[in-house]
């Protein structure tokens, strides 16, 4: 599904990332982890076609990215921070993607599922932090893609609207999709993820599962094994 060799990226002085190599195969859910400054943020948009590597490999569905932009169109792809046009109503970035998109859309059940039918006729400059974050995840979903991936997805959402949307990636997981998820929120990751990524100083720490992770560390719980890996890294 996603295939990574060697990937490298510097910004000016700061080698950001330091020879990346992961697979990542098809199908489950993966939570690419590690504190700020780690590098996840630039490997996501480095798969995504938005961060250019100085050097390695990067496989989409198949697809070497350097040769086709094509790939993209398979990635459905919920932004940390969505940046709305802020005079644009809601009706009418829904619109403007889907004829962007071009491809069938199930922006309707979304739409009712996140209770945003109210808001439809309100200008995006005027929404709330909460429901822009539901407008971005309808406008994540509402494509049947084959990978997703998720840039903290959770972030101003209420109790409902989360529980929500753990039900919505845990359908699209039985739906065969990849979903690659980065969250601070280790309650979060620990629920949904079948496997975790955990990146440190630009280079993969650890892939594997929660369970996998409390072993090697020693550790009781999820929490306390991410802790332990940054104190041990930090001492």
């Amino acid at each position: 599904m996603v295939s990574i060799q060697n990937l490298h990226k510097k910004f000016g002085k700061n080698q950001v990332l330091k020879g990346v190599d992961l697979n990542i195969n098809e199908g489950g859910i993966f939570a690419v982890l590690g504190p700020n400054g780690s590098g996840k943020t630039t490997l996501i948009k480095s798969i995504l076609g938005m961060v250019i590597p100085n050097k390695g490999e990067i496989s989409v569905l198949g697809e070497n990215i350097k040769k086709s932009s094509d790939y993209r169109h398979k990635i459905d792809y919920l932004p940390q921070i969505a940046n709305f046009p802020s005079n644009l109503k809601v009706r009418e970035l829904i619109k403007m993607i889907k004829d962007l998109r071009g491809n069938t859309s199930d922006d309707e059940r979304l739409i009712e599922l996140f209770k945003l039918k109210p808001f439809l006729n309100k200008k995006l400059g005027n929404l709330s932090g909460g429901t822009k974050q539901k407008v971005n995840i309808v406008l994540t979903f509402m494509f049947d893609c084959p990978l997703i991936i998720l840039d903290e997805p959770t972030t101003g959402l209420d109790p409902i609207s989360l529980i929500r949307l753990k039900d919505l990636i845990q359908k699209e997981k039985a739906n065969g999709k990849t979903i690659l998820i980065t969250s601070h929120i280790m309650s979060f990751v620990e629920e949904v993820s079948d496997e975790i990524v955990f990146i440190l100083e630009g280079q993969i720490y650890f892939k594997g599962s929660i369970q996998d992770l409390k072993t090697k560390t020693s550790q009781p719980d999820f929490e306390h094994a991410i802790a332990s890996i940054l104190t041990e890294n930090h001492a």
